[in-house]
């Protein structure tokens, strides 16, 4: 039995279509305990993910994580589910089909590096289309090697099982991107000339394990560098803004400093009104509604704050989609 998919007849003749892939995270199918477990299984079974020997790992996943996790994260799914779906999935796909709107001769698609749509499902699809050249953007302007990496291996390991492969091109970061930059400058300005501005800004990017930073992973330095860009193109001063990292999970130290911990921090500093964005995370999902926009705003009134506001990812707004189009064509130049 061949080891290689079996082609479609279009792809023998016809494979010179090009098409854009947006790749993210992923998400359960259903805010249940039932459909969040399989969805855990296979994202924290990624070694990109969790970088510890299998035979230890595996059985305090299978063991420990997934018979309490599941319920846990349900009920957080529970509370920003939309009615179309998942609001990860929601506004990936409506970022997939309004960037299709600027590129009319190129088919763009959308997939997630767990669950569904998968990257072989939708790679099966555009073969069939008699796609022939792939132009492959996760959504993650910082490197780490826990999402871009994760989410490109799942291309690779495909391209090894096609007998005729595409070709590939990969954006593996773009955190200082001019379009992006001037995209959030426009958005959260838009945000405080309607909802007004409070004392600070907090830039809160998804965390990784300091190991990850010591052994090469550059996502903190990037992190920092698309903060700084951007305090920049809003005018703040290093007094008006602050860097933090979310989303800690396991025992082990992560990148500092935590936000969860900044939110008891802040008010005894002084600062009780406090504006949250989310650079890093381009549609809004649990680690951005739930843990940020409800979680952080009852943990910043508990220890003394006074106004919270979370300005919503860049989602599927003109300005980013202008810019998202502005990378594709970059990157796609002499294939269109």
């Amino acid at each position: 039995m061949s080891r290689f998919h079996t082609e479609p007849p279009l792809a023998y003749t016809a494979q010179n279509r090009t098409a854009v892939l947006l790749l993210n995270l992923g998400t359960p199918d259903a805010p249940t305990a039932a459909a969040v477990k399989p969805y855990l299984k296979e994202f924290l079974s990624d070694q990109r993910v969790v970088e510890l020997p299998k035979l230890l790992w595996q059985p305090i996943l299978r063991g420990l994580v997934l018979t309490f996790r599941p319920k846990k994260s349900a009920h957080a799914y529970e509370k920003v589910w939309f009615k179309e779906g998942s609001p990860l999935e929601v506004y990936t796909r409506r970022q997939a089909e309004a960037l299709a709107k600027h590129l009319p001769n190129v088919i763009v698609r959308h997939a997630m590096t767990y669950g569904n749509p998968s990257v072989a499902d939708v790679l099966a699809e555009l073969k069939a289309q008699g796609v022939g050249k792939l132009l492959v953007i996760p959504l993650y302007p910082q490197y780490a090697g826990s999402s871009t990496g994760a989410a490109l291996d799942k291309v690779f390991q495909e391209l090894l099982l096609q007998r005729n492969q595409m070709s590939v091109r990969t954006v593996s970061r773009y955190y200082d991107d001019a379009a992006y930059i001037q995209a959030m400058k426009q958005h959260i300005e838009a945000y405080w000339t309607q909802n007004g501005r409070s004392e600070k800004l907090m830039l809160s990017f998804h965390g990784i394990p300091q190991k990850h930073h010591d052994d090469g992973d550059p996502y903190p330095d990037e992190c920092h560098h698309t903060a700084k860009l951007l305090a920049q193109a809003l005018g703040l001063s290093e007094q008006e803004y602050i860097v933090s990292f979310q989303s800690q999970f396991g025992k082990s130290q992560w990148v500092k400093p935590s936000t969860q911990a900044l939110f008891d921090q802040l008010p005894k500093q002084g600062t009780t009104k406090l504006d949250v964005f989310c650079p890093g995370f381009l549609a809004d999902c649990l680690e951005t509604m739930e843990e940020i926009a409800i979680m952080g705003r009852e943990q910043f009134h508990a220890a003394g704050g006074k106004e919270y506001r979370y300005i919503p990812c860049l989602n599927d707004s003109a300005d980013w989609i202008a810019a998202l189009a502005q990378l594709s064509r970059a990157n796609l130049q002499g294939w269109i």
